[in-house]
C-alpha cells in the first residue's frame, strides 16, 4: 500500500509540472521581447511641453501594445500619432511581433505635458512604458539639443 501511495504521488506531481510548462508565461516565440533604442528629448522651446521619440523593437513570436508612458519629469505623458499633417492622441499602439515601433519626429511621437521642470540639454529623462502583455520598461531619455537631427532619422 505504501509503495502504491508514493507511485500515485509521483504521478500527480509529474502531471502538475507538465501542466506548469505549457503556461505560455516562459520563453520562447509565443512572447514578445521588447527592447528600447535611439530615445530622445529635444530641449524644449515651451516652459510646460516638450516631444520625445524612441524606438521599441520586439525580437520576440507575439505582437504587444504599448498602453501607457510616464515620466517624473511630466505630469502628462501623451502619445501621438500623425498623418498628413494632422496629430491624432492615441490610447495604444501595436508593436508587431519581429517588428518595430517607432516615434520620429513628423510621426509618432511623445507629448510630455505640464513639465514640473525644464529638461536642458545632457540631462536625461526617466520614462516608464506600460504595455499590455510585458512588464514595464524603464528608459533613461537623453535631452538633446533642440536643432538635434539623429542619423538614424527618428
Amino acid at each position: 500500500m505504501r509503495r502504491r501511495a508514493a507511485v500515485l504521488t509521483a504521478g500527480a506531481l509529474t502531471g502538475t509540472l507538465a501542466l506548469t510548462g505549457c503556461s505560455g508565461s516562459g520563453s520562447g516565440p509565443e512572447r514578445a521581447e521588447l527592447s528600447v533604442s535611439a530615445s530622445y528629448m529635444p530641449q524644449p522651446v515651451s516652459a510646460d511641453m516638450a516631444a520625445g521619440f524612441l524606438t521599441i523593437t520586439n525580437r520576440g513570436g507575439t505582437g504587444d501594445e504599448l498602453t501607457s508612458v510616464s515620466s517624473d519629469v511630466a505630469g502628462e505623458v501623451t502619445m501621438h500619432s500623425t498623418s498628413g499633417g494632422a496629430m491624432t492622441e492615441k490610447s495604444s499602439f501595436a508593436i508587431p511581433a519581429h517588428g518595430r515601433l517607432v516615434f520620429r519626429s513628423g510621426g509618432n511621437h511623445l507629448m510630455f505635458e505640464k513639465l514640473k521642470r525644464a529638461p536642458k540639454q545632457g540631462q536625461t529623462v526617466t520614462l516608464k512604458l506600460g504595455f499590455e502583455r510585458s512588464g514595464p520598461l524603464t528608459v533613461e531619455m537623453p535631452v538633446k539639443a533642440t536643432t538635434y537631427n539623429p542619423s538614424t532619422g527618428h
